[in-house]
């Protein structure tokens, strides 16, 4: 066909299924008419569609009556402007307790799970097979999808194995049915009749793309018995595609078991592509070029996906390419691309095609046309309880139409149940247009090549001047490849000595400190030169001497050293991120935040400085009034060894871009990162003397540092004790040899608690508990180590944290799928372990990990979880910087704060909940530096949210935030009085 003559099919095609459609729709005031109705209402606003879908989400969380009615009116009452007056007074009546409170939570479980049943099938394996008997009588085929809670849990991926074989088993009563030959056979005869639709995500808890081979050897386990009862039993098996992170992996792992000599003539698996990412075509010819070398043809799903919002945001967060296609009509096209590639190659990938828009079926038929692809050979595929008439018409025109049939317990299922709803009732849903009856068939089935849209979906804030560094996205397998080759690098220079820099020369020591790669101590990363009090000396008065020149340096030149230096780390960054791996025991992801955050602290200081230099004027006639800013001088900055390099880098660029010069003492446990941040500042060109590299003993260097006169600030961040023990030694100010008071900055760490709330979303809840308290060992000073779990779902949460727990993988932090790597150092260990000692003695130890031959290996401990934690204990009240969570029951929400309130800290803390209100005052009470709202507590951004506490979590300001250089500097103001002889001149 000619393009012309392939678009009049196309619309021949429509105009027929439109005109064959029964608009009459269910008889007035029946169940399904009255569903209608409501849909619609909830359609027509916007926030009132939100919150009734929030409420629905919530529900199954809800175990009283008067959390329902509470809820009710708190989403209610936040789509005020879209509710008729009667019923926000209705609301406010809602009864809570006694027999009305029970008929209401009655009766919104029941409408809730009438809801659900319009898209789910069933929740057990009797109901999904009534279900499917009475589409099979509408001669409609089926693939099933099975339902459930986010696997978090390796007992979880267990239990869906087990749900996934045993629903082959009991789909296998299909074959006995009669049969019905439009969906029963294809164009070779018969075809199998069981098919159902596996997420590979949920058959392992630590399915990650970071590591595809760990992930794929984990998920194949799993997944082998379940083919191999479907090829037994003759059913068809399905891949979902999800997020687009998992797309690589789980293509991999298709392509992976599909050519196992058990699976390699098989042809009854398929798998999902998504028109709407930009990807699809390239995936479609790899498969292609796969499936041939195979020998078996495989089936292809082809959708336009379910993800776009989630897409668009998390690329925004991350600052990454966008992988979706950002307006609806290239996504159409796409599809109707992919369409014509799948029609050419029907013999090695059999078409499936997922969507009610009648255009993309419409275009399907007419290329099916073009290419001679027998009708049995290709089939459509849509939604249960979705667009049910355009399903009768293509089974009249004699089309297979398989249904994405899902099932499952129907209140925990009400994730499924609100990405449904929300995307029957979006703006850009074919079916809310079809039915809404003010767009025109003709517009409907326009070709989507045609349409001219010039908004985009989607749109986010302006971007700000500054933009924050984007993490390494290693889902991707250039990423990964450059990681593992900079690992590779970086070993080539394992045991290489190291010297002090002082006054930009390097300074030989006959003594060391010996750097040691926690997750194996026989490496010495490095050897670094030790200094004495001398050595210290020597810099305080090298940076004393560079002081007067480099502080009369323009604040646009100071800023301009930090962008180089930012750039020449952008050039380094894997190798960097290999250091810390090695020398640090961070896992790829955390290194690689590490670099990216150290970059981010360069440039938006230098940002921050050109701000702060601008003239601040307040002239009068006769009078100029310039207020302005001058560096305080030499500035000591102590860093911890957890941040060797972002906490390192922050200080000193602080430091330094405004206008004082620096002596850089880094943790003993990690100077060689510290070295190679020397590197880069000697690499951007700074001048002599401007900063300086000091490693040594703490005990031995630091009372001279923090002592000497001509120290003007000492910026620190480490433990209490020591951050104490400065900020008194720094206040003594002997007159005679100190004409300044120091300024100390000191951040000292937390005990931070997350509170769970009892209407939490625990699938989010105990991801983030677990990425909080174990993530990088436990060792942030943002760390979570208490959780306060409201009672009604206590029991609920420590059980399944357990589980989590237990599935995380504790490994060498160089291996990608490290879940845990190891603590710092065997000194950090040992304290670690008196500490788990003692707790055992105040609490149940609900949860030890096991290590096997890591133990003798590095510096590890395994995840540990303690429950019945007192709040006053010592579990619930210090500081222990491992992988250590204590869990404590609360009553009430009252109770909860007062226990997250109650220690000396106040840094960072969580709240997981679905309540507005309960949200709304914990941001009042909950009071800490950095409070989190559903999500993990960890993972400050510079400038997104500048990082720092209070009461004894720390002196000073907030890392990465809008006031954090002025701590560095001193305000003046010059006064000049311009008038003579009664004359001043002129202001303009």
């Amino acid at each position: 066909m000619t393009a012309g003559e392939r678009e009049r099919r196309t619309l021949a095609y429509g105009r027929e299924i439109f005109a064959r459609v029964d608009r009459h729709g269910p008889p007035a005031f029946t169940a399904a008419w009255v569903d209608d109705r409501l849909m619609n209402w909830t359609m027509s606003d916007e926030s009132l569609k939100v919150q009734l879908f929030r409420f629905v989400d919530a529900l199954p969380r809800l175990t009283d009556p008067a959390a329902i009615a509470q809820h009710l009116r708190e989403y209610l009452g936040q789509a005020e402007n879209a509710v008729p007056w009667w019923i926000r007074a209705g609301v406010n009546l809602l009864p809570a307790r006694g027999l009305g409170g029970r008929m209401l939570a009655w009766a919104a479980r029941t409408n809730a799970e009438h809801l659900a049943r319009r898209f789910i099938a069933g929740s057990n394996v009797p109901e999904v097979l009534e279900s499917i008997r009475q589409q099979r009588q509408r001669k409609l085929s089926f693939t099933v999808d099975l339902l459930g809670e986010a696997t978090i849990t390796e007992a979880e991926a267990d239990g869906v194995q087990r749900q996934y074989i045993d629903l082959l088993n009991g789909l296998r009563l299909i074959n006995d049915w009669p049969e019905v030959p439009l969906i029963d056979r294809d164009h070779q005869g018969p075809m199998p009749r069981v098919n159902v639709s596996v997420k590979l995500s949920a058959l392992f808890s630590q399915f990650d793309p970071i590591d595809p081979e760990g992930t794929t050897r984990i998920v194949c386990q799993r997944l082998r018995p379940i083919l191999r009862l479907a090829r037994q039993t003759g059913a068809i098996v399905n891949f979902d595609m999800e997020q687009y992170s998992f797309k690589d992996t789980t293509l991999h792992i298709f392509r992976t078991i599909l050519s196992e000599p058990e699976f390699r003539d098989w042809p009854h698996a398929g798998i999902a592509v998504q028109a709407y990412l930009k990807d699809t075509e390239h995936d479609l010819e790899q498969l292609l070029a796969w499936v041939k070398e195979r020998g078996s043809p495989v089936w292809i799903r082809l959708v336009k996906g379910a993800y776009w919002d989630y897409e668009t945001v998390i690329a925004a967060q991350n600052d990454w390419p966008v992988p979706v296609w950002m307006k609806k009509h290239e996504s159409d096209e796409c599809f109707e691309r992919c369409t014509r590639f799948l029609m050419e190659n029907y013999r090695h990938l059999r078409p499936a095609f997922g969507s009610h828009n009648v255009r993309s079926i419409s275009a399907a038929l007419s290329l099916a046309e073009e290419y001679s692809v027998p009708p049995e050979a290709y089939e459509f595929q849509m939604l249960y309880g979705m667009g049910d008439e355009f399903k009768d018409v293509l089974v009249n025109m004699n089309r297979r139409v398989r249904i994405y049939t899902p099932y499952g317990r129907l209140l925990p299922g009400m994730a499924y149940l609100v990405r449904r709803l929300l995307e029957n009732t979006s703006n850009e849903s074919f079916l809310r247009a079809s039915s809404g009856g003010d767009t025109t068939e003709e517009k409907l089935l326009m070709n989507p090549s045609a349409v001219n849209h010039s908004p985009k979906n989607g749109q986010h804030a302006p971007t700000p001047s500054f933009r924050n560094e984007p993490l390494s996205d290693f889902s991707r397998e250039e990423t990964r490849r450059k990681m593992s080759a900079a690992l590779d690098r970086v070993r080539h220079f394992f045991g290489r000595t190291y010297p002090l820099i002082i006054n930009d020369r390097p300074v030989m020591m006959t003594h060391f400190i010996d750097s040691v790669n926690p997750s194996n101590t026989k490496q010495i990363v490095g050897r670094c030169s030790k200094a004495t009090p001398k050595q210290a000396v020597e810099a305080i008065q090298a940076a004393k001497a560079a002081f007067d020149t480099w502080r009369d340096v323009s604040p646009e030149e100071r800023a301009g050293y930090l962008r180089k230096m930012a750039r020449v780390m952008r050039d380094r960054r894997f190798e960097l991120s290999a250091w810390m791996v090695l020398e640090a025991g961070k896992p790829w992801r955390e290194a690689d935040a590490d670099v990216a955050e150290a970059i981010d602290f360069c440039e938006y200081y230098a940002a921050e400085m050109i701000r702060l230099a601008k003239p601040h004027d307040r002239n009068v006639p006769g009078e100029d009034n310039h207020y302005f800013y001058e560096p305080r001088g030499v500035a000591v900055v102590i860093s911890p060894w957890n941040f060797p390099l972002a906490i390192l880098c922050g200080m000193t660029a602080a430091a330094v871009v405004t206008g004082n010069t620096v002596i850089m003492k880094p943790a003993e446990q990690t100077p060689v990162i510290a070295s190679k941040l020397m590197e880069v500042i000697q690499q951007a060109g700074l001048p002599r003397g401007v900063v300086n590299y000091l490693p040594g003993v703490g005990e031995e260097v630091g009372p001279t540092l923090v002592n000497h006169p001509d120290v003007a600030v000492i910026a620190f961040t480490g433990s209490l004790n020591v951050g104490l023990s400065i900020n008194h030694s720094a206040s003594a100010t002997p007159t005679n040899v100190q004409h300044h008071v120091k300024r100390v900055i000191a951040e000292m760490g937390g005990k931070n608690a997350f509170i769970v709330d009892a209407d939490a979303d625990l699938d989010e809840a105990v991801k983030a508990a677990v990425d909080s308290a174990f993530g990088y060992a436990g060792q942030k000073c943002s760390a979570g180590s208490r959780a306060i779990v409201l009672e009604p779902v206590y029991e609920v949460f420590v059980n399944r944290l357990i589980e989590a727990a237990k599935s995380l993988t504790v490994a060498a932090a160089d291996s990608p799928g490290a879940s845990l790597g190891p603590v710092i150092d065997e000194e950090a260990r040992q304290r670690i372990l008196s500490m788990i000692e003692a707790g055992k003695k105040e609490a149940t130890l609900a949860y030890a990990g096991e290590l096997g031959d890591l133990k003798e290996q590095g510096s590890f401990i395994a995840p540990h979880v303690f429950t019945d934690v007192s709040p006053n204990s010592m579990l619930g009240q210090e500081e222990i910087f491992g992988p250590v969570l204590a869990v404590i029951r609360a009553k009430d929400l009252d109770e909860a704060l007062q226990i997250a309130n109650g220690t000396k800290y106040a840094l960072t803390g969580g709240f997981f909940s679905r309540s507005p209100n309960n949200i709304e005052r914990v941001k009042r009470q909950f009071r800490v530096g950095n409070l989190y709202i559903n999500r993990k507590i960890t993972g400050a951004l510079v400038d997104r949210q500048p990082f720092g506490g209070f009461k004894l979590s720390g002196i000073g300001s907030k890392a990465g935030g809008p006031d954090y250089l002025l701590q560095f500097v001193l305000p003046r103001v010059i006064t000049e009085n311009t008038m003579r002889r009664g004359f001043a001149p002129t202001t303009e």
